[in-house]
């Protein structure tokens, strides 16, 4: 069941990027999938995807012209967040400011939510080196 509600936001310039992503794909009904894993220097990585399915569970929040898409196991690590687009020497890229991080890596790629030791595989996302 898909619930609407504002659990995540994105700035104006995240989501022109968004677009031009999606029409670079051919797929302009798409949405841009934000989700959590295991993995990262911190604990936890943030990923995204162009998804075209909406699974049961999954919040679903609209803003600029682009639909953002959150599973249930990811919504309570991005609760309150914000998906933006920086601009640095390495190039542009897509950036979560997230509320819930207590840490993060200095990649920004990834993070930890309560100052604990990361569960198993930290460091396997090859974010930083430790």
């Amino acid at each position: 069941m898909v619930q609407e509600q504002a659990v995540l936001s994105i700035t104006p310039l995240a989501a022109e990027r968004a677009r031009e992503i999606l029409t670079r794909y051919n797929k302009p009904n798409a949405a841009i999938r934000v989700f959590i894993k295991s993995g990262g220097c911190s604990g936890y990585q943030y990923g995204m995807a162009v998804d075209e399915r909406e699974l049961e569970g999954d919040t679903v929040t609209e803003m600029h012209g682009v639909r953002l898409v959150v599973d249930r196991m990811s919504l309570p690590l991005l609760a309150g967040s914000q998906v933006d687009w920086v601009e640095n020497l390495m190039g542009g890229g897509f950036s979560v400011n997230n509320p819930n991080a207590t840490s993060s890596c200095g990649c920004g790629h990834s993070f930890r939510t309560d100052g604990a030791k990361a569960p198993e595989g930290e460091g396997s996302g090859g974010c930083c080196s430790a």
